[in-house]
């Protein structure tokens, strides 16, 4: 009987009952090279990253992890900006807009970068609001009781007084909705035209207003979920006659779509916007260029979170498309892609 303690089959080295040599006597070949691995990761330079083309240039080669992914977004959107042949979407989340990365929104859209836009109503609220009211600088951790005391709003660390938001809103989409029933007589009427009819009436502050200037559609499929949408609510219970034409926008993406014959879209941020991009772009084959920016998870199901290959076996990204997913936040990274993208031009 083996005592406590034995070491009897403990590391007790193996005889060797095999040669390594295979049946014919030949030793065995290496592997072939892996095409995986012809890529080496090389370190960042910092005394040339100076320049931003240098900067993203060494982001591709660094390896990991959403730098790459980032390097990658922005070579794909220089080659959908070139083709010539390829309707451009731009679709993004509205509490962008409260911040100061609506100027980068608005520059996109004043520079004709896109041919069609897909947003929130919440886009709308901020843009208008904005154009002639302050919101300021706060913090995430402020106390939103005391808030509420104080007449503000917060949107994350962006504060917004009461002021400055309903009744801003309030005043210019009803003046606009006044003209458009009793001196235009627009009585059933598509939200891009209102849209477009309201940037026409705004500051060149407003991305609504560059779009109007170059004629770009604005289409807001959920475009009752916010303070516009209220407002045109609010209309229709005054003017029963007056009421949206929402199959209107679907004909005016679908015209686009059908008569493209490419597709891109850079979409940030997720939700409805992103989804009604993708969802009308199936019925041409899918995207051919795709980018997409995003803070959400794929573990939980959601569309936000689903990355753009996802979309691939819907039919709404094309399996040949140049396409990436960035995870990362929008505010922080809109700034160098609009930067990397101008580089040089």
């Amino acid at each position: 009987m083996r005592s406590v303690g034995s070491t009897s089959k403990i590391n007790r080295p193996k005889t060797r009952t095999r040669s390594r040599l295979n049946p014919k006597g030949n030793k065995p070949r290496r592997s072939p090279p892996n095409n995986l691995l012809r890529r080496p990761i090389h370190d960042y330079d910092p005394s040339s990253n100076s320049d931003l083309t240098v900067l993203i240039d060494s982001m591709k080669n660094s390896g990991g992890f959403e730098a790459v992914n980032l390097a990658n977004a922005i070579e794909i959107l220089k080659t959908m900006g070139s083709d010539e042949n390829c309707v451009k979407f731009l679709s993004f989340v509205g509490s962008i807009v409260s911040t100061g990365t609506r100027g980068i929104i608005r520059e996109l859209i004043k520079e004709h970068a896109f041919d069609c836009i897909v947003t929130t109503c919440g886009a709308l609220d901020h843009d208008i609001a904005r154009t002639s009211a302050s919101y300021y600088a706060g913090d995430f951790r402020l106390d939103d009781s005391s808030l509420l005391k104080e007449g503000i709003h917060r949107l994350g660390n962006v504060l917004i007084p009461f002021a400055n938001y309903g009744a801003v809103i309030e005043k210019k989409v009803r003046a606009c909705l006044d003209e458009l029933y009793f001196d235009h007589n627009k009585k059933f009427i598509a939200p891009s035209e209102i849209m477009d009819f309201i940037g026409g009436k705004l500051n060149d502050s407003s991305f609504l207003y560059w779009a109007n200037k170059n004629r770009i559609p604005v289409i807001v499929p959920g475009i009752v979920d916010g303070a516009v949408g209220s407002q045109l609510w609010l209309f229709h219970q005054e003017h029963r006659d007056f009421g949206l034409d929402l199959l209107k926008d679907q004909s005016t993406i679908s015209d686009i779509v059908y008569d493209a014959k490419r597709t891109g879209a850079f979409m940030v941020g997720g939700g409805i916007s992103k989804h009604h991009t993708l969802w009308w772009n199936q019925f041409k084959g899918g995207l051919d260029y795709a980018v997409y920016l995003t803070t959400s998870p794929e573990w939980d199901g959601s569309l936000s979170g689903a990355l753009v290959e996802e979309a691939i076996s819907w039919g709404k990204i094309n399996a040949k498309a140049s396409r990436v997913t960035i995870h990362g936040e929008a505010t922080t990274l809109l700034p160098f892609i609009y930067a990397a993208l101008h580089e040089g031009a």
